[in-house]
């Protein structure tokens, strides 16, 4: 509905350039350039972009919709503060129910959360226990969606299609989608929304089944036993038995993976266990997994010699939490993500004074082969852009 809702209205359509929702400093420049009015963010990435010290010119803004993953009250607090004359809304709902299926207009309320809201025309939430019994005003339980926007099933997997949807307990014969995320009521009766039930995850936005992860690792025939977790809600990390360990079983296993899954589905960290940690009565005890230092996903260390290496490599260690960083070292592997991303290049930027796109770090993510490029390039940033950047970490120290 976003590139159909603009041209039915009469709107003009705007896309960011490939590569650009990912770089603050582009999209300010495209809506100031372009005049755009609305926008749609992943939260995450709302995030990132309101990092920019360039955002407050974006005074043509009227309204920016967030879905895709929990909205945090963090994010709504600085678009209020940085963007006011926009309206900002939070809208919820999975594939299953036709995407968004309440809807939030948000508001200051003095609240530690943002409310997903109350459910659009012709659909219905409801909130029940195990028995699938409506839960008290405040009280957790599982979101039922049902009404006009339902999917008919999954194509040709009965099985999931039986265990997702059922028929309503009201004897309506109304169909109803469990989807698997807690909620409760506020007393008005807006939903709150209290995080996934199983093992399906949301990690930058994207919806991640943990399980499809774990079967792709049983597949190879050096793991015998496999478990995917988020330990932080931030990076993947992979727990296997191995049937017999090779010095690069590592880099085995996540090719095997990159053959039939996307990239954001590949652990970024690797942890092989004699055996995994069971339960009293013998079902896998998650809690008991070992934590993974992301000192471990480092190579063999070689020392930054240049001047620029070093100042580089600081910067890294800085951001990723690490106490060195080699020329060797793979940002995303070591645990770097696409939010961090922004965060090393506003650092070198205003640090280094070295013109720096996130493209090139997610093209030469090995720390040698960047600071190649960077002097390859020698481009240096203006002093008006390094002087709002230092505008910028002053806002955000002072948060």
């Amino acid at each position: 509905w976003e590139f159909f809702w603009p041209l039915m209205t009469g709107a003009r359509l705007v896309v960011a350039a490939p590569g650009d929702h990912r770089d603050p400093a582009r999209l300010v420049e495209l809506i100031t350039g372009e005049n755009i009015t609305t926008l749609h963010f992943v939260p995450s990435m709302l995030q990132a972009f309101l990092q920019d010290s360039g955002v407050p010119r974006c005074t043509s803004l009227a309204r920016i919709v967030c879905s895709g993953e929990a909205l945090p009250a963090d994010a709504q607090q600085q678009v209020f503060a940085k963007l006011p004359k926009a309206g900002l809304y939070n809208l919820y709902g999975p594939t299953e129910a036709a995407i968004d299926v309440t809807h939030w207009t948000c508001r200051e309320e003095g609240r530690d959360s943002v409310p997903i809201g109350e459910p659009i025309a012709n659909l219905a939430c409801y909130i029940l226990d195990a028995e699938l019994q409506p839960v008290p005003v405040g009280v957790l339980g599982e979101l039922y969606l049902a009404g006009a926007g339902l999917a008919r099933g999954y194509h040709r997997r009965p099985g999931l299609t039986a265990e997702r949807f059922a028929v309503s307990p009201y004897g309506n014969g109304e169909r109803i989608y469990r989807t698997g995320d807690l909620a409760r009521y506020r007393a008005d009766g807006v939903i709150e929304y209290a995080g996934r039930i199983d093992h399906q995850v949301k990690l930058r936005g994207l919806r991640i089944e943990l399980g499809e992860i774990e079967a792709r690792l049983l597949e190879h025939d050096l793991v015998r036993e496999a478990v995917v977790t988020v330990p932080d809600g931030k990076q993947l990390v992979g727990y296997v038995v191995l049937s017999g360990e090779t010095a690069d079983w590592q880099a085995q296993l996540a090719e095997h993976l990159r053959l039939g899954l996307p990239d954001y589905m590949v652990p970024n960290q690797w942890l092989a266990l004699d055996s995994l940690p069971l339960s009293p009565n013998g079902k896998l005890d998650r809690k008991a997994l070992p934590a993974v230092d992301a000192a471990q996903s480092q190579r063999a260390y070689v020392a930054p010699q240049s001047e620029l290496e070093q100042q580089v490599a600081a910067i890294w260690a800085q951001v990723l939490g690490l106490e060195r960083v080699g020329l060797t070292d793979n940002f995303f592997e070591l645990g770097g993500h696409s939010l961090l991303v922004i965060n090393i290049v506003s650092r070198i930027q205003l640090e280094l004074g070295l013109k720096l796109v996130p493209q090139l770090l997610f093209q030469y993510p090995v720390l040698g082969a960047l600071v190649a490029q960077l002097q390859a390039t020698g481009a240096q940033v203006q002093d008006s852009t390094l002087s709002r950047l230092e505008d910028l970490l002053d806002d955000m120290e002072g948060l």
